[in-house]
């Protein structure tokens, strides 16, 4: 079966490179057939690499252990699903996984846009399959998954695997993976059209329109991936925290910022033809990121939990990723008359303004967070010293940048185009600028101390504030028009336009996010040793160890220990932290247990036992607000799948008109 996985890669790198020469020279000189069978050689891709996937799946879902891949990543006693995600656990297979999903995605582009543009999509399919020409390079003859155990020329086996990493083993580790490639994969697709545009040169800006789908859609996938990341680094890891500025999580950061940056300013081009050379270098900045954050990955330059080992792969990479970006920078240059804006900025105060100053924000926040990342490496390349940069520096660098951008966040929406009056100002920001200086103010006086938290805290309740506002103002429109209840006119007005309220409500989740980073400015935390029986102390809370187990299964073998939470003299919790040692690939992982509450979670982390072993070593953490963040992403996919609803159509041409001028009217009176 190995022999028939490796050969469906090499066939589909075969047609891969098919596909660029036919699509390329088909769109040139208008040959329709040629751009026909390279778009069926794009189906034939995907079929191919589904065939390899399922061969490599059946292989460790059954345990070949003859295949190298299947012995370095599982092992008998590992959990079905932990099988399965071993899929995408390693550098080989994840590279196949990723062939994978750009090849899926490549088919949906086709099928969707073959028709819509005729005059991209041969090019758009050719940019999509030299990407996919190059990693199906790395699959077939540089790290490919179906590579063979051998003893001289006989082809052998282990008697069992070495087992995923332990870290992996856990629920969120079998979503988060995916997710983030999805982001990452699917950055490929707006970047192709961008190109295709380029190349082209389309005079309108209907590229435009479908980039922002894909763009939008990827953007989404890259942010859940991101927060279940951060997600299962608080719940697996056992040092308590969900960021710590690790180059891997900073590679999956980068591209984000980026995408984000390209949602906001995009709309400048659609409703005013400006800022055309920008987006095209953001879809064009958060690709290559994408592929440098696949490089950091996955060639071991960089240390990191999340990293693979040292690869020979780096330098493919490296060239691919100055390949295209020398094509890039060629490409823009060489269409900056056909990338000239139709109008400019007129005055400071308008939202074309905060747009711009929304772009600058995130780019400097990229430029940070990649100057830091690539630093170490820079200065090792250097001086043959490696100077880390720790997270005392982007803290340092980011957390004022992501106050500016949560300040922008309730203003941005609110200004008017081309120019917003003294009034204008007066009326839709006075109200909210006073209730959060106001909470700053109580703060301060209640003993809160911390700047940037106080900061956070204020700047939360303003932009909370203009989101309902804004909410409250649309919908009472729809009300006074329909009869509605108020509930169901802010679902009708919502649906009306998905694209501006689902993005109040992604910048709603943003701002409950911002809640809960500010409350790591109060955490504590302590380190006990304690005996059965014997008690210690944390803020408010009071623990008591009650027992300590001991057993195994076939997987692993394990500590335990029981401990008892009191408040206030009263029983709250019982929390049962543990401490585990995977046979197979010979690692200890922690098991934390957390008591979660909206205003602060209870964090027990079992780091081992004491020399003696007759005491456990118990790490304590208490985090206020943190629970806040994970709320704020649900809240956040929330907005961006309303995002992704088209918005309802009218019956007729004429009643939109009417009602839109209508809402539009009631509105503006509303607001004054």
């Amino acid at each position: 079966m190995e022999n028939l996985g490796a050969l469906a890669v090499v066939l589909a790198f075969c047609l891969s490179a098919y596909a660029i020469v036919a699509s390329a020279v088909g769109g040139a000189r208008g040959r329709p057939y040629l751009v026909a069978s390279g778009e069926r050689a794009v189906y034939a891709v995907w079929f191919l690499l589904t065939v390899a996937s399922a061969v490599l799946v059946a292989a460790l879902m059954s345990g070949d252990f003859r295949l190298a891949y299947v012995a370095a990543h599982t092992d008998r006693a590992m959990p079905t699903l932990y099988k399965f995600a071993a899929w995408w656990g390693g550098q080989e297979g994840s590279l196949l996984f990723w062939s994978w999903l750009l090849a899926g995605y490549a088919v949906i582009v086709v099928l969707t846009q073959r028709r819509r543009r005729p005059d991209l999509m041969p090019y758009v399919t050719a940019i999509i399959s030299a990407t996919q020409c190059f990693f199906l390079i790395l699959n077939a003859f540089v790290a490919s998954p179906f590579r063979v155990l051998a003893v001289g020329r006989s082809v052998t086996a282990v008697p069992d695997g070495n087992g995923l990493n332990p870290l992996l083993q856990y629920w969120a580790m079998a979503a988060h993976p995916p997710t983030l490639y999805l982001g990452y994969v699917g950055f490929t697709v707006p970047y192709a059209f961008a190109m295709a545009s380029l190349i082209r040169r389309t005079p309108d800006e209907s590229w435009v329109r479908t980039t922002r789908r894909w763009a939008l859609l990827t953007w989404l996938f890259q942010s859940i991936g991101i927060l279940l990341g951060a997600g299962w680094a608080y719940a697996v890891l056992g040092w308590g925290g969900y960021w710590a500025w690790d180059p891997v999580e900073n590679a999956s950061l980068l591209p984000w910022l980026t995408a984000t940056a390209f949602l906001h300013s995009v709309m400048m081009q659609e409703k005013k033809g400006m800022m055309k050379v920008w987006n095209v270098s953001l879809v064009s900045a958060t690709f290559l990121l994408s592929i440098l954050g696949t490089l950091l990955t996955r060639s071991g330059v960089v240390s990191s939990v999340h990293a693979f080992a040292q690869s020979p792969i780096g330098a493919w990479f490296t060239g691919f990723l100055l390949t295209a970006l020398a094509a890039t920078v060629w490409l823009i240059v060489s269409r900056l008359d056909y990338l000239r804006s139709r109008a400019r900025l007129e005055s400071l105060v308008s939202r074309e303004s905060s747009f711009l100053f929304n772009n600058l924000i995130f780019v400097a926040a990229c430029f940070a967070v990649l100057w830091g990342t690539l630093f170490p490496l820079l200065s090792e390349a250097i001086t043959g010293e490696k100077i880390s940069v720790d997270a005392p520096f982007f803290n340092r660098v980011n957390v004022p940048l992501g106050l500016l951008l949560l300040f922008l966040t309730g203003v941005g929406p609110l200004l008017a185009w081309r120019r917003t009056s003294l009034l204008a100002l007066k009326r839709n920001f006075l109200r909210p600028a006073i209730a959060g200086l106001v909470l700053t103010a109580a703060l301060a006086a209640a003993g809160v101390r911390h700047p940037y938290a106080l900061v956070a805290f204020g700047l939360a309740l303003f932009v909370a504030w203009t989101i309902v506002a804004e909410f409250y103002r649309g919908a009472r429109a729809v009300r006074a028009r329909t009869g509605m209840n108020p509930l169901a006119a802010a679902v009708e007005l919502t649906l009306r336009n998905t694209r501006r309220y689902g993005g109040y409500v992604v910048h709603m989740g943003v701002v409950l996010m911002f809640v809960g980073f500010a409350g790591s400015a109060f955490n504590r935390h302590e380190t006990h040793e304690l005996a059965v029986g014997a008690k210690a102390s944390i803020g408010s809370y009071e623990l008591r160890l009650v027992d300590l187990r001991e057993g195994e299964n076939p997987n692993y073998s394990w500590d335990h220990a029981v401990i008892e939470v009191f408040r206030g003299g009263r029983k709250i919790a019982v929390l049962e932290p543990e401490r585990r040692f995977y046979k197979a690939s010979r690692q200890a992982t922690s098991e934390v247990a957390i008591r979660r509450h909206l205003h602060e979670d209870l964090y027990l982390n079992f780091a081992g036992l004491s020399e003696d072993n007759r005491r456990a070593v118990i790490q304590a953490y208490v985090f206020p607000l943190v629970t806040w963040i994970w709320i704020g992403f649900a809240v956040l996919v929330a907005g961006g799948l309303i995002c992704l609803v088209p918005s309802r159509t009218r019956e007729a041409a004429g009643r939109r008109l009417e009602r839109d001028e209508f809402e539009e009217r009631y509105v503006a009176a509303a607001r004054s």
